[in-house]
């Protein structure tokens, strides 16, 4: 079994507000990333999530640190993932519009009808609810940057609802 460094957990820096409106630091910490698939897995940092929008920044999140970062049915989720070399995903949908930064290392998308597109550091993608997975065919841990906002479900042109974990066949 080969040996990956990871990279150092993500920084968060988080605003608020004291009573009477004024702007303040509230925290900043590294976010421990979490490896539910063990040590050689993708690992995950979830910064944020809110079950529902508009939020009030008022309350502070709920702590779904531990959790695989899955959108809430009306909500958000702020997140990091980190792909090993060599890792690749399960074909999988979202119920959620993702918008991607590749934050570092490079990583292939796929998409379930085979099409792939290479996506480098500081390049983005608008992910809108499409049955995928993803590929680090390189020698380096890649980071994702990712938010998912709550989305309707995708209706094909015959009217079927397409969900979270659908697969459509051909």
């Amino acid at each position: 079994m080969s040996y990956h460094p990871k990279l150092p957990d993500p920084r968060m820096v988080v605003t608020g507000h004291t009573g009477d409106g004024t702007s303040i630091f509230v925290d900043d910490k590294n976010v421990d990333q979490f490896a539910p698939f063990g040590p050689q897995g993708s690992t995950f940092a979830r910064f944020h999530s809110r079950l529902s929008v508009p939020v009030s920044n008022q309350n502070l999140p709920p702590d779904l640190s531990e959790q695989i970062p899955r959108n809430p049915p009306n909500g958000v989720v702020f997140c990091t993932t980190d792909l090993k070399p060599g890792a690749q995903t399960p074909m999988h949908r979202t119920l959620s519009l993702d918008y991607c930064i590749i934050m570092s290392g490079e990583i292939v998308l796929i998409l379930d009808g085979g099409e792939e597109k290479t996506v480098k550091a500081g390049e983005f993608v608008v992910q809108r609810g499409v049955n995928h997975a993803w590929a680090n065919r390189t020698k380096e841990i890649c980071r994702i940057a990712v938010v998912m906002v709550a989305a309707e479900k995708v209706r094909t042109v015959d009217g079927k609802e397409i969900g979270d974990g659908d697969v459509v066949k051909k």
